[in-house]
């Protein structure tokens, strides 16, 4: 046998082989990728096959405590003079929040500024010059209080004591955990429902969640201070309206459809 021939049968040999292989190979990579697929599936999940929405739950609860901002504001020609008058009221308000029942934990500095009082002198043909008059001292404090019965009595006697600087009044939960909870659930609940809809009439089943963000905030009525009216007895305590505090929970949620 001549060396062409012998070259010639084995480069067939070869090229026999190689064709018997490759199919075998062929025929083996749609298990492969199978694997692969069921591996990476739960987390490739393709815009087509979700649905996005957004849901809301809240909740209405009757306020057990509050929050009182209030304090003296003073001015004097000398900031000295503002800071004694501003000290010697404060210490009135802090006398009458103790004697409301509110102890020292309860209360908390929120504010204090002590700035310059200016006037500006108008002047023909030249600017306007400005001119120091005195100076104003502010000092506010925040004030819990959990007897909601007391809370008209106690801004009456701050009042009584000096105070002439109220900038807030809020209701709250002293625990808020459960109203939280439960708005939580009834917004969870309602995306569930409506995801449900949504799948359903488009011919799918609801799988997993693929996302979830929540967002929470509270609000509330604004409490209802009413002005004493001449008929009304002078010892009758402002009346204070809590109203119901409210807390709401957003869900932004993400489902697998699945057919």
């Amino acid at each position: 046998m001549s060396f062409d021939n012998f070259a010639m049968r084995i480069a067939g040999g070869l090229a026999t082989l190689a064709l018997a292989v490759v199919p075998a190979a062929v025929a083996e990579s749609p298990k492969s990728g199978e694997a692969q697929m069921s591996a990476v599936h739960p987390n490739s999940i393709q815009p087509e096959t979700t649905l996005t929405l957004t849901a809301e739950g809240e909740v209405m609860r009757e306020p057990d405590i509050a929050f009182i901002t209030s304090g003296v504001t003073t001015e004097a020609d000398t900031a000295s003079e503002a800071m004694a008058l501003n000290r010697e009221r404060m210490n009135g308000v802090m006398d009458a929040l103790k004697q409301a029942g509110i102890g020292e934990r309860n209360i908390q500095t929120s504010n204090f500024s002590l700035q310059p009082r200016y006037e500006y002198e108008k002047r023909e043909n030249r600017s306007n010059r400005r001119i120091l008059i005195g100076y104003q001292v502010s000092n506010q404090v925040t004030a819990k209080v959990t007897d909601l019965d007391t809370l008209g009595a106690t801004l009456d006697s701050l009042v009584e004591a000096g105070g002439n600087t109220f900038s807030g009044l809020r209701f709250a939960l002293e625990d808020d955990s459960e109203a939280r909870n439960e708005a939580r659930r009834l917004a969870m609940l309602e995306a569930l429902s409506r995801a449900e809809i949504y799948a359903e009439t488009a011919g799918y089943e609801i799988g997993r969640i693929v996302t979830l963000n929540e967002y929470e905030s509270q609000g509330a009525p604004r409490p209802q201070m009413m002005a004493r009216s001449a008929d009304m007895a002078e010892s009758a305590p402002t009346p204070v309206s809590g109203g119901e505090v409210g807390y709401t929970v957003r869900v932004n949620a993400t489902f697998e459809l699945v057919k």
